[in-house]
Order: structure tokens, then C-alpha cells, then sequence
């Protein structure tokens, strides 16, 4: 499945709205002048109003990537990857992306 390259500037949120930040980057490829992010990358949510007082972190992270681009020997997290959220499960939202390179 082809899709857009997620990179640092990429707006990304938890079903419940709230920002999700991915933990780190991959500064040797750059899309719209930032940093991509690898498939492998977990992100923090920030803002999520649910679950409050539960015991989960409120991570996320892509269960799919890239299968014919790779850096660093790596797939690339893309807008049409799958993810999840540990606390409820839920797929993160992207909400904006670069729209000028799509891979596979």
C-alpha cells in the first residue's frame, strides 16, 4: 500500500484529539525540509483526554511501514500505515502530511 512519507511537521492525533509526537527522527532523509520518521518510532500523546486515571502510557506506534522504501535499512512510517495506541487501542489520525513524496 503506497501513502505519504510522515515526517517531523506531520500533524498527528489520538482518536480523542490528543497530539501524538513521535519520540525521534531520522535526520539522513528529509522530506519537506524535516526529518521522516521510521515505522519502528513509538510516539507520546499528549492531551489525550482518555483514559485519565488509567495505568497505560500514552504511547502509540505504527504495526506497518514502508516495504519497498527503507532508510537506514528501515521502513518509514506512512499516513496510510496501520498504528495503534496502547491505552485504548484505537488507530492514530493523521491529520496533515507533506503531500509531495509517497512511497511504498
Amino acid at each position: 500500500m503506497s501513502g505519504h512519507l510522515l515526517h517531523l511537521g506531520a500533524i498527528v492525533q489520538c482518536s480523542h484529539t490528543g497530539v501524538a509526537t513521535p519520540a525521534s527522527t531520522n535526520p539522513r532523509v528529509q522530506v519537506a525540509g524535516q526529518p521522516t520518521v521510521l515505522a519502528s518510532v513509538q510516539w507520546t500523546i499528549a492531551g489525550c483526554p482518555l483514559p485519565k486515571n488509567a495505568p497505560f502510557d500514552q504511547t502509540a506506534s505504527f504495526v506497518t511501514g514502508t516495504t519497498r522504501v527503507t532508510a537506514n535499512g528501515q521502513p518509514l512510517a506512512l499516513d496510510s500505515g496501520s498504528s495503534t495506541c496502547a491505552a485504548t487501542g484505537a488507530p492514530l489520525r493523521i491529520v496533515q502530511v507533506q503531500s509531495r513524496v509517497v512511497a511504498q
